[in-house]
């Protein structure tokens, strides 16, 4: 054992080891051969230690010397060693994510803390690192100050990753069409509005007066909105959606426990408040006879037993303008969708004037090309094109909250550089509704998301 620690104190067995450590993790993970002009610094601290005798040890002096500067410095010091590290982890680890919507009730609720792990798809270098750490777009106590800049922009770049994303599993990732936003009205998206707007106005006149009426900004990637669904379509592909169910590849999609439809209840009798606390009822509304209710399957058949019921029946929506790719002719909607083919990098698709509308965002948007339509053909970057490459994979994302849910069907593909991490497990679990501490919900404390 004394040989070891001997072995261990030797200041050319720790900068081997160091330099081992740091290039594993900073240099070979990263990819980034600039993260090598670290070594000479590993080197420095271990053996030259130069650094030591000409700086460091004057700081150790002055804190000999004057208690006040020891104590600035200490403070100091640990807050910039707890920014680093936090950071680290942030970018690196994992990050918490908590649930504002009820989009993926049952399986997550709102006010869940989740822990999301960017480790198991692989972590993402920041497209925007000039940033205010702990914060996302916008600077605290400020609605539209950024707390970023976009001096230095990186390119994609995924670190890799423990495993790829699975069908069905539960991903956090940046919202697509958040790359443009409303600022004094971000629960909207720019596009909605901007079709609206254009529907009442004309193309050209809609754009001025939204513009007008609205300040208009853009975001990278890295600092849109965090989204959490369940991804049920993988790259390559073809999912469609009957009567509200989700087929893939011509399967029916795995038995998901907790998935919600709207119901259309009639009685004869109004409910008790106690009736629909029982039940657990979370999301309904009354009209005239009866009520529309978010219901799971297993607890529609529990509401058809009580004896004021008459009738429980799924709502199906008609096809209408909503979903994407907002055809001018409505086709689809959002209970019966599709078929719809979702792009796999390095395959190519034949383009036509029928299914442009399906990729144009993702060759404008997310690769970066110029689209035109000229005379009837279809120009890129200048360039007659019959046929694209998809240069990135893209993913199908739909919450378990199937009628309320904005999701895939209505701002479609995700594409990889959107995505975060896994969302692994509840840490906590707050009721808004409760006081402490009966709003904490302690049987969804460390449950592991299925």
């Amino acid at each position: 054992m004394g040989k070891i620690k001997n072995l261990l104190r030797n200041k050319w067995v720790g900068f081997t080891l160091a330099a081992l450590l740091y290039t594993l993790w900073f240099v070979v993970w990263t990819g980034n051969l600039w993260l090598l002009l670290g070594l000479p610094v590993i080197f420095d601290l271990y053996i030259t230690k130069f650094f030591y005798r000409y700086v460091w040890s004057h700081n150790v002096k002055m804190c000999q010397r004057s208690k006040t500067y020891r104590t600035v410095y200490e403070w100091v010091n640990a807050i910039i060693f707890a920014t680093v590290v936090a950071t680290l982890v942030h970018l690196f680890i994992f990050q918490m994510y908590v649930i504002p919507t009820s989009s993926m009730e049952r399986t997550l609720l709102i006010g869940d803390y989740l822990y999301v792990s960017k480790v198991a798809y692989g972590p993402q270098m920041p497209n925007t690192p000039l940033s205010f750490p702990f914060v996302h777009h916008t600077m605290p106590f400020s609605q539209t100050k950024k707390s970023f800049s976009e001096a230095i922009k990186w390119p994609y770049h995924r670190l890799k990753g423990l495993k790829p994303i699975r069908r069905n599993d539960v991903v956090v990732f940046n919202f697509p069409a958040g790359d443009t936003v409303l600022l004094e009205n971000q629960n909207v998206t720019y596009y909605d509005t901007l079709r609206s707007f254009e529907e009442s106005f004309g193309k050209e006149e809609g754009r001025k007066r939204l513009n007008e009426k609205y300040t208009v900004i853009s975001r990278p990637v890295d600092k849109r909105e965090n989204y959490i669904k369940r991804c049920v379509g993988l790259p390559g592909d073809s999912l469609e959606v009957r009567n509200g169910k989700v087929w893939v590849n011509g399967e029916p999609q795995e038995a998901i426990p907790g998935l919600q439809y709207n119901y259309v209840v009639q009685t004869s009798a109004p409910f008790t408040q106690y009736a629909i606390d029982n039940l657990g009822i979370r999301e309904y509304s009354g009209y005239g006879s009866g009520y529309y209710m978010n219901l799971t399957d297993e607890l529609a058949e529990k509401v058809r037993g009580l004896s004021n019921v008459i009738s429980v029946n799924r709502y199906i929506y008609t096809p209408n303008d909503e979903v994407f790719p907002q055809w001018g002719t409505p086709r689809w909607s959002q209970d019966n969708y599709g078929p719809i083919w979702i792009p796999k990098k390095g395959d190519t698709v034949q383009l036509t004037a029928k299914n442009l509308p399906l990729f144009r965002r993702i060759i404008e948007a997310y690769e970066g090309h110029t689209l035109e339509e000229r005379d009837g053909r279809i120009v890129i970057d200048g360039k007659e094109a019959t046929e694209y490459t998809f240069a990135m994979n893209y993913y199908w994302m739909m919450g378990d909250n199937r009628h309320n849910s904005a999701d895939s069907r209505f701002w479609g593909f995700v594409p990889e550089d959107h995505i975060v991490g896994k969302a692994s497990f509840v840490w906590l679990s707050l009721d808004a509704e409760k006081s402490f501490p009966a709003n904490i919900r302690w049987e969804r404390l460390f449950r592991k998301v299925r």
